[in-house]
């Protein structure tokens, strides 16, 4: 280890599988090779090598909770499974300090055939727990599994949603040094996951370290320290979740950010002012609107450009300060440069931390969907009209999309992320949260006093 602080230290790791063509192959490969080398002869490799990770090296802090993200088969799982000690790696040190606890795949384990009373204290066993000291916790184990008189029924009979709950309940209730969890969250209920993120919480102020693997780039963002992303069994990305949240979109759509790519100025120069149905003078300005956020992310193949938007609630125009209960209107300008068959136009609203608290566009909104062709040289305007009846009081940020519809297939024209700052002052109650619901107290006695 390079410090007393540190929870996991990766160094160089590598793991590198051999592929068979053919089953008789990897026969082969246990014989012949060894009478090539009776008779002098080169030996011949019947395998193609497949490395899973290679040269993976990064140190996690005591207490630290960190996202590992990435497409499938992009090397995650197996990470996993080194630093367990699950897999052997083909070269490269790991070395993880005190108890490590790990949820991998859903039920890895169990033995099926066993109770689940059984199974926590075989789980226990391996955790390097004694018998007493899984008395001590069992209790609070089948508690926050919650599976009720099933903890005395084999593994085999239960759910998937059964197995996820009481492995995470060993997992997290024998309070381990460092915990993994490998995408066994995505089979819990919404209140499972709730209850499974305030045990984050609890661990991590008591100085737990947790990796965290899954596909939901909100939650990374939301509760992990910094994050990885990882392709192709290398690291790609180590930074702030959020950076690497929007890489890893990048990747994932296969495309480019447009403010890395200066041709985009050019193509709209080459539109005259007599083809745009707004003139430049009129529009251009989405860098001097109200509320735009200088560290938006943008990204798409720039077919089309969002040029411009405009925020209207009450009569102000311009605005980056709304009420709750009044009406919003939120234009938006899109410059094609290409012919688009089905245009698919989005919005976006989250919290800072990135918690998702609206997103529609126009073919999935009630009315929809709303579906015509446009030309290249155009500019459109987009209108969304919003309610905003239940908005709480807070800031929120605004993300705008254009994509094509093309075949069912959709493709990224040009995405601004988080592009806008939006103020909401609730000054219909005293309501704390992200909605403010209307509701009415009424308080009668049932029952005479004495």
């Amino acid at each position: 280890m390079s410090s007393n602080n540190t929870a996991i230290q990766v160094n160089n790791l590598s793991k590198c599988y051999f592929i068979y063509e053919r089953s008789q192959d990897r026969l082969k490969q246990y014989i012949y090779p060894r009478l090539q080398k009776i008779f002098s002869k080169q030996p011949r490799s019947y395998y193609r090598e497949f490395w899973a990770l290679k040269d993976v090296s990064f140190e996690v802090k005591k207490g630290e909770t960190v996202g590992i993200i990435g497409r499938n088969g992009s090397g995650k799982s197996t990470l996993l499974q080194l630093i367990c000690g699950t897999l052997t790696p083909t070269s490269g040190t790991v070395e993880t300090k005190g108890r490590v606890a790990a949820l991998l795949e859903l039920g890895s384990g169990f033995n099926p055939e066993f109770t689940g009373r059984e199974n926590v204290y075989m789980n226990g066993a391996v955790l390097g727990l004694s018998k007493e000291e899984v008395d001590t916790r069992f209790d609070e184990i089948i508690t926050f599994a919650d599976i009720g008189e099933f903890i005395d029924q084999p593994v085999k009979t239960y759910s998937s949603g059964m197995v996820v709950r009481l492995a995470f309940a060993v997992s997290a209730c024998v309070e381990p040094d460092v915990l993994i969890v490998d995408e066994a969250l995505a089979v819990g209920d919404a209140k499972f996951q709730a209850k499974c993120f305030r045990r984050f919480e609890e661990l991590v102020a008591r100085g737990t370290t947790i990796l965290f693997v899954t596909h939901s780039t909100e939650q990374v963002v939301r509760h992990c320290d910094w994050s990885m992303l990882l392709d192709k069994g290398q690291i790609v990305m180590c930074g702030q979740s959020r950076d690497v949240v929007n890489t890893y979109m990048d990747m994932l759509f296969g495309v480019e950010r447009i403010k890395q790519n200066p041709d985009i100025n050019m193509q709209s120069k080459q539109i005259t002012e007599s083809e745009q149905i707004i003139t430049r003078s009129e529009l251009d300005k989405f860098e001097k609107r109200a509320g735009y956020n200088q560290y938006e992310y943008r990204w798409g193949n720039r077919e089309a450009e969002i040029i411009d938007y405009c925020i209207s609630s009450a009569g102000n125009q311009n605005i980056a300060s709304v009420e709750t209960g009044q009406a919003m209107l939120i234009n938006v300008w899109v410059r094609f440069h290409q012919r688009v068959e089905n245009p698919i136009y989005g919005l976006i609203i989250k919290t800072p931390d990135g918690i998702l608290v609206f997103a529609s566009n126009s073919r999935d909104f009630a009315n929809g969907p709303l579906v015509f062709p446009v030309e290249p040289g155009v500019v459109y305007r987009v209108d969304f009209m919003l309610l905003n009846q239940y908005l709480g009081s807070g800031e929120y940020l605004l993300s705008f999309g254009v994509a094509d519809g093309r075949g069912g297939e959709i493709i990224p024209l040009d995405r601004r992320y988080d592009a806008v700052c939006l103020h909401v002052a609730n000054r219909l109650s005293r309501a704390c949260g992200l909605t403010d619901f209307p509701m009415n107290v009424n308080v009668i006695a049932e029952i005479g006093g004495l």
